[in-house]
């Protein structure tokens, strides 16, 4: 068993509790919104998704670093991961943010917005990740790139963050705050159990697909040591049969 299969089962088995009982608290737990009524309940999903998928991105940057450092294509394929499924965060709370803004104020997305349109920003920078990492063909270049791009671009996270906090004008709601905010204690509980409930699932799907490509990597190297290094099975070597 790999590294990043260790301890795998209870920790989905913790992520899918942990879910659980989150959506418990926001179907049964959490009161309705006396403005917004049962839509903000899709707050619970989409501020964590948010949130995450951003925190993803710096996590991203942050491996980037261990391969510059090292060159250990390892903590490459670790950043490339996390900054994968920060991305398909990042779309869900977009998705949602925009079912919640069509409920509660009648349009879909609303551009004079700081916290919406910089959002919007980051996840169409990183969308260019992929396709920058994909048009290299050499290896060892496509790893170098993508690092430096995941780290100057994870660094733009917090930036641009701190950027919207100093904006004058909010349409979004400032329910959250490095004070506590101002969500009354059913729903600041059930905002932090389904905080941990997402971050959860996001560690869970990052060892899962590390661990999976872990596992093809050592059936690649186990295939080129069984026929060579230049793909071709050697001489004298009888074939297996089919």
């Amino acid at each position: 068993m790999t590294i990043y299969g260790k301890g795998l089962r209870g920790l989905s088995l913790a992520t899918i509790a942990t879910l659980g009982v989150a959506l418990t608290l926001i179907f049964f737990y959490a009161p309705l919104d006396a403005n917004q009524g049962f839509v903000q309940k899709i707050f619970y999903v989409h501020v964590p998704l948010a949130i995450i998928s951003l925190c993803g991105f710096i996590f991203g940057g942050a491996l980037a670093v261990g391969y510059l450092r090292t060159g250990d294509k390892r903590w490459d394929m670790r950043s490339y991961v996390a900054i994968h499924l920060a991305l398909i965060f990042g779309i869900g709370g977009l998705i949602t943010g925009s079912i919640w803004a069509k409920a509660s104020w009648g349009h879909w997305w609303v551009w004079n917005e700081p916290t919406l349109v910089s959002f919007m920003i980051v996840l169409l920078l990183f969308a260019t990740y992929q396709p920058l990492r994909f048009s290299i063909d050499d290896p060892e270049r496509q790893s170098r790139y993508a690092s430096v791009f995941a780290i100057v671009a994870g660094a733009f996270v917090p930036l641009n963050f701190i950027a919207v906090r100093l904006a004058q004008e909010y349409v979004h709601p400032r329910v959250l705050t490095l004070s506590g905010g101002n969500l009354p204690g059913p729903m600041r509980l059930t905002f932090l159990v389904s905080f941990l409930g997402l971050l959860l699932l996001y560690v869970t799907l990052w060892k899962y697909e590390m661990a999976a490509k872990n596992a093809r990597m050592q059936v690649r190297a186990l295939r080129r040591r069984l026929l060579g290094d230049d793909g071709i099975r050697p001489v004298g070597r009888s074939a297996a049969p089919s």
